[in-house]
């Protein structure tokens, strides 16, 4: 029985568990690690869904207790299982593994995916905040067009009671608060069940393919960070950054989506130096040929812009667009420069708690406020420093209703972002080339 370790981040290490290890006598999982999102560890993979090998279920570890953990439980193999990764600290992490005396495994790709009776389209990217989420919701109004029955599945993110997100299925808000979900997760679902559309996520991901087969002509895979499917697709459409030009190059597991792309959207073109979105494309030609191209902007939309001109505007962007993703700022920084604000705050001198941790974690972050809200510790965290900077009105920038989950003491705007073609082809034109193909096929 050969003792095992594996690294990841609430998510991705779930999934690669259920198909590797579960009810597998030849291993024996004896901890689990945890990165990037605050509160993964200090608790228990409860016995209930580790299965019979486990009675008293797999706990949970800090990764910075990695080597000392193999050294302890001469643990022989350890398998990464988390994404948006540069390279170079993927091999870090190896060489406290290798160095430690066990095996470092990185499974491969399509080794983790399932494979579907109807048919699957995969929206991934190779950084998180790519624009994945306006992509998707694209891709479901033109299959919706079509006529076609669409479900969407996301990536994993069970941050809650374990016990009860083994299928997570979300077709009204009732679902949300009976789900008790955070804010990362509501910022996923709550758009697309706004669009009309059942989503489905979880942990056991067997169980969540069967289920949405049942009610769909066809899935789409909503990804997370920079993630591979865990379905077989179809139809595999990954975003790109010219914002971030060269990080197709530089992450894992972005690259490997570059070198599976279908169709690539570079994204964000409007915003991005033509010298860079140009660059991008030159890596996709170099590294995937074969791939069509697509080019989109990522649509700002305030309704009221005249109530920013002149105000000191305190700015809420997307969590992990800024803590792993790696961005300064998005999109709500960009509509208060773009309209008028006399002055944008800095909310680091007014960070409560868990924020604090936040910023002093992701130094990169500048003038704006990460919507963190893992727990209701940090949700109420978040509602303090918010109540507590000087400012005549917070832009909130993520795809939620925010002020729904938190109580705000100023005037709110919301900006939003939806998914615009920039030119031909479109992504509707890629997508029927590539849907054409498949029924030929």
């Amino acid at each position: 029985m050969k003792k095992v370790i594996i690294m990841g981040a609430a998510g991705r290490d779930f999934h690669n568990f259920n198909l590797y290890f579960k009810d597998n006598p030849q291993y024996r999982v004896v901890a689990f690690t945890a990165a990037q999102i605050p509160l993964g560890h200090d608790r228990i993979f409860p016995p209930e869904l580790a299965g019979f090998l486990y009675p008293e279920g797999i706990p949970f570890y800090p990764e910075e207790e990695l080597e000392r953990l193999i050294q302890d439980h001469r643990a022989e193999l350890v398998v990464f299982s988390y994404s948006d990764v540069a390279h170079v600290e993927v091999m870090h992490q190896a060489s406290v593994v290798t160095a430690a005396g066990a095996d470092f495994l990185l499974p491969g790709a399509a080794r983790t995916m399932l494979k579907a009776a109807k048919p699957v389209i995969a929206v991934c990217a190779v950084r998180t905040g790519c624009g994945k989420s306006q992509t998707t919701r694209k891709i479901c109004e033109i299959l919706r067009s079509l006529g076609k029955k669409t479900v969407v599945v996301r990536h994993p993110m069970p941050y809650g009671d374990l016990r009860q997100q083994v299928v997570q299925r979300f077709a009204t808000f009732e679902d949300f608060s009976r789900q008790r979900l955070t804010i990362e997760e509501r910022e996923e679902y709550e758009p697309l069940v706004e669009q009309g559309m059942v989503v489905y996520g979880g942990i056991d991901y067997r169980e969540i393919l069967a289920r949405a087969e049942q009610e769909a002509d066809v899935i789409v895979w909503d990804g997370g960070n920079n993630d591979t499917a865990f379905f077989h697709p179809d139809i595999q459409v990954v975003l790109f950054d010219p914002l971030r030009p060269g990080h197709e190059l530089l992450y894992f597991a972005g690259e490997t989506n570059l070198r599976l792309a279908d169709i690539a959207v570079i994204n964000k073109v409007d915003a991005a130096a033509a010298e860079n979105v140009e660059l991008v494309r030159q890596n996709i030609k170099a590294y995937n040929p074969r791939a069509d191209i697509v080019l989109a902007t990522s649509l700002v939309i305030v309704k009221e812009p005249r109530r920013i001109r002149g105000k000191t505007v305190l700015v809420v962007e997307d969590g992990p667009t800024l803590t792993h993703g790696g961005m300064a700022y998005g999109a709500g920084f960009m509509a208060a420069e773009k309209f008028g604000a006399a002055r944008i705050v800095d909310p680091r001198p007014f960070a409560v708690g868990t924020l604090k941790t936040v910023f002093a974690d992701y130094p990169h972050i500048g003038r704006v406020l990460p919507a963190m809200g893992y727990s209701e510790e940090q949700i109420r965290d978040l509602a303090a420093t918010i109540n507590q900077a000087p400012a005549d009105l917070v832009l909130f920038s993520t795809p939620i209703h925010l002020c729904r989950l938190l109580s705000c003491n100023k005037p709110t705007l919301r900006v939003r972002y939806e998914y615009q073609d920039y030119g031909e082809p479109t992504l509707e034109e890629m997508l029927m080339k590539r849907m054409a193909a498949c029924r030929r096929s």
